[in-house]
């Protein structure tokens, strides 16, 4: 054949064609229909392909010493769209080098007609000698199947590997397997763009327990497993719908991409979601309700994966009795396990679902669940209705929860994954697998909130005191801080009904309070806190906190030291809980001062005038100049050029670093820079002192942006002789771990360009990430007076990307609008920034317009 080539060409043309025409039609069928069966075409591939190959061979006049084999999912009779054809050649013997060469010509020959092959070519002593050293080898081979040739050579393969199998091996070799497979995905079904083969709760934990099953001689499908007594009729639906979804899903991200991908990157996302039948609503995207099924569908495999196995496993690893410890009549503890006394438990006492939970938290030693008890946790908790929540004793329990030790956060994870919680709260229920395209949440909102538990949890765990010193001293000191694990679970409920998600959560927070009889106080704080859990984020982040009247409003909301308390807990939890790269010291610093500020405030009473706070700052700042040897009447000349304003913004160590610096320079000629490691976190801060010239702070954010800096803070000075003092605290972006090293560069390369007064640098340009590139935020911009009248406010939300505050810079300088500070709030792939500004005509309102107008227009490229 490969020396006849007119022959080999026809023949790779003739087969290619059929190929290429049978996949097309089975396309086309697939889509025309408005309810497709997956199975149904993932079979017909398979048979086309089987056509095809029996009649290569068999045109090729292969040997009938021979057997062509389909093995893996191939060999199981479901060929994906854009999978690999996995084939077993079996050998009676070593090919000689003459059966050699054709074999290879041959494989040669299903690459030309079209066909990914991955192929192995085998005798049987070869097959069963590496299934014993491969445990993926072992797996192909418990689905092979013979396609064409010697079927007594296949049978005697397959007999042979068959006996060799051992059930308790193969299940314990799988279970280690998928805890790989589990541990490479964060042990979380809830990545933002999950593999919906390989991630936990997709297709391969469906398989896993199918192979399990098939080995261990339960058969290969759910059916068989309900024969075998291993799940109920209800559970074999179920998990047949769920397998079906994900078909679906996987079938249609195959034909939208044209080659084999199994992540559900936000590429795929939107057009997935149309291809399945989601639409827009007004609340919520099509891609939001996708990934809300999906994650809620791999929530459900991943448990009936964990109570198969469990309940297989125990079948396959028949083990002595043990004895068992009495806790009371309907449970005791089994090998440290809870366990239910009798399989009836929960069908004839529904109220001891909770109390299982309960009990967990009270026994120490018990280390988990018995398989029997999650399998009966499982079953019953459709019996959870509104008797369920209306009985007493129930809804004493689940306040109970909130108050133990040890456990609660377990407690409400296990709830969560049975799907107890979303039905003992129905409102919880709604929000599980909720995905939130807002750019900075990285979790479902359920799985958001129990992140958030586990950071209070960790508040009062004296394992984590280093992690979190100043909140464990907070809240070791604080009275019932089981109000904030309730709060928590209440902070977000909202979500995805439209309207403000703190009223909705609030109102549900308030009618569980008096629902499970909470006092009059303690339902005060929880409904405070569910309402106004963002306003302490939106005062330390996006307003100036040097202003007095700033902090005193932000008193006057939280009113005494326990809600201010109660509020920063839940709010570090909070962002803390967003993802794993939102917090840094930067926010830690922020935070904790507002929250300083604020109980010194209220300690004192009332409001401390602002003259005040100025003269405790100037008296701090010269101890410590006279700390570093500067005489005491350095400072006169340079503060005398200083307003109260500078005294506000600025840290009493500040304004010491500061004149420390110019005192001796305060008409200096050149430009001054100094640089220094962010006293407070990390970062570097860098203050720059010159005569004010055009487009200066677009100048400097152009050349930090080069540099490899983020501005994360801002405070821009004009002294009353013209000179603008400005500084700013800046993270490092790229990695390189030189803060110290980079101190040096940026005092004397920003200086030289401050001097030469070049046009500002363009900022480096970069990538903006594909999660911004298809769910972008629509950039909002409102400038608005200030409380006092003097200066204007200036708010900008959008996605992040490269360039955005040089690109805000340049239209504020093309404006005429002078900048007095920046904060530069940056959650995940979003910012939220306040700027406050003066000039340029911003008394008149049609200048602001158009200068609104104009910065919308250059945020949305």
């Amino acid at each position: 054949m490969e020396s006849d080539c007119p022959a080999r060409a026809l023949l790779v043309d003739r087969y290619k064609a059929r190929i290429q025409k049978g996949q097309r039609t089975l396309r086309d069928q697939y889509l025309s229909c408005l309810d497709p069966d997956p199975a149904c075409l993932l079979y017909e591939r398979s048979q086309l392909i089987d056509e095809v190959l029996r009649e290569l061979w068999i045109e090729l006049c292969f040997p009938d010493s021979m057997a062509l084999c389909a093995v893996g999912g191939y060999g199981r009779g479901e060929l994906w769209p854009a999978s690999d054809i996995d084939l077993l050649i079996l050998l009676p013997d070593d090919p000689d080098p003459a059966r050699a060469g054709q074999l290879e010509q041959l494989l040669r020959l299903f690459w030309d007609i079209g066909l990914e092959i991955g192929h192995s070519v085998r005798t049987v002593e070869d097959c069963l000698r590496e299934a014993e050293k491969d445990l993926t080898i072992q797996t192909a081979l418990v689905e092979a199947r013979m396609i064409i040739g010697n079927y007594a050579l296949f049978s005697r393969m397959s007999s042979e590997f068959r006996k060799r199998l051992d059930p308790q091996a193969f299940y314990h070799t799988k279970r280690i397997e998928q805890d790989e497979r589990y541990r490479r995905y964060q042990e979380s079904p809830y990545s933002l763009e999950p593999n919906c083969k390989d991630s936990p709760g997709g297709l391969r934990d469906l398989q896993t327990i199918l192979w399990i099953a098939q080995v261990a001689g339960y058969g290969n499908s759910w059916r068989e497993l309900k024969r075998h007594g291993f799940i109920t009729y209800q559970e074999e639906q179920g998990l047949a719908r769920r397998e079906r979804f994900l078909q679906k899903l996987r079938i249609q991200l195959h034909f939208h991409v044209g080659r084999h991908e199994d992540r559900l990157l936000f590429d795929y996302q939107t057009a997935l979601a149309e291809r399945l039948g989601f639409r827009d609503k007004p609340t919520r995207r099509a891609s939001e309700q996708l990934m809300q099924e999906y994650y809620r569908n791999a929530k459900t495999i991943m448990q009936l994966n964990t109570i198969l196995l469990q309940n297989m496993g125990a079948a396959i690893f028949p083990s002595l009795e043990h004895e068992s410890v009495p806790i009371n009549e309907r449970f005791q503890n089994t090998r440290q396990l809870l366990d239910v006394t009798y399989e009836k438990v929960f069908a004839e006492h529904p109220d001891a679902m909770l109390e299982a939970f309960l009990l967990m938290g009270r026994h120490s030693e018990l280390k988990g669940l018995s398989a029997r008890t999650i399998r009966q946790l499982w079953r019953a908790r459709r019996l959870i209705d509104d008797d369920f929540r209306q009985n007493p004793l129930n809804k004493e329990r689940f306040i109970e929860l909130f108050r133990q030790p040890r456990g609660v956060l377990h407690g409400l994870r296990r709830m969560n994954e049975f799907d107890i919680l979303g039905r003992y709260l129905p409102k919880f229920g709604a929000i599980v697998g909720q995905m939130q395209h807002d750019l900075f949440h990285v979790y479902t909102v359920d799985q958001h909130i129990m992140q958030v538990l586990r950071n209070l949890r960790r508040f009062s765990d004296t394992d984590f005191t280093h992690e979190y010193p100043f909140c464990s001293r907070l809240v070791s000191e604080f009275d019932k801080p089981w109000l904030l694990y309730i709060a928590a679970l209440f902070h977000d409920i909202g979500k995805g009904r439209g309207g403000g998600h703190s009223e909705l959560g609030a109102f549900d927070a308030q009618e569980f309070c008096d629902e499970h009889g909470l006092g009059e106080e303690d339902s005060e704080l929880v409904v405070w806190l569910v309402r106004n859990h963002l306003v302490m984020s939106n005062v330390a982040q996006k307003q100036d906190t040097a202003d007095p009247d700033v902090v005193a409003a932000f008193a006057r909301t939280v009113k005494d030291e326990r809600h201010l308390t109660a509020l920063y807990l839940l709010t570090v939890a909070d962002i803390r809980g967003t993802g794993p790269k939102i917090w840094n010291s930067w926010k830690d610093q922020l935070f904790e001062g507002l929250f300083n500020q604020t109980r010194h405030l209220l300690r004192l009473g009332g409001q401390v005038p602002a003259q005040g706070i100025i003269k405790e700052r100037q008296e701090e700042a010269l101890r410590l100049m006279l700390y570093h040897g500067i005489r005491e009447s350095a400072h006169e000349q340079f503060w005398s050029l200083l307003d109260t304003v500078y005294f506000l913004r600025h840290s009493a160590e500040e304004i010491a670093w500061h004149t420390r610096a110019l005192h001796y320079r305060v008409n200096t000629g050149e430009p001054v820079v100094k640089a220094r490691l962010n006293p407070h976190g990390d970062g570097i801060e860098v203050m720059a002192y010159t005569r004010d010239q055009r487009d200066l702070f677009a100048r400097m954010v152009g050349f930090f942006s080069r540099a490899g800096y983020n501005i994360l803070d801002a405070r821009i000075h004009t002294t009353k002789h013209g000179y603008a003092l400005d500084s700013f605290i800046m993270l490092d972006v790229t990695g390189r771990g030189s803060d110290r090293n980079m101190i040096s560069y940026i005092e004397h390369e920003l200086k030289e360009r401050l001097i030469r007064q070049a046009p500002p640098d363009q900022p480096a340009q970069g990538r903006i990430s594909r999660q911004v590139r298809h769910f972008p935020i629509p950039p909002q911009v409102s400038i608005e007076d200030d409380e006092k009248g003097a200066q204007f406010v200036l708010s900008v939300n959008c996605s992040d990307r490269p360039g955005l505050l040089y690109t805000i810079a340049s239209v504020l300088a093309l404006h005429g609008a002078n900048l007095h500070t920046a904060k530069i709030v940056t959650l995940g792939e979003r910012v939220e920034d306040t700027f406050l500004i003066t000039g340029g005509d911003l008394g008149n309102q049609q200048s602001r317009i158009k200068l609104e107008t104009e910065l919308l227009n250059q945020l949305k490229y």
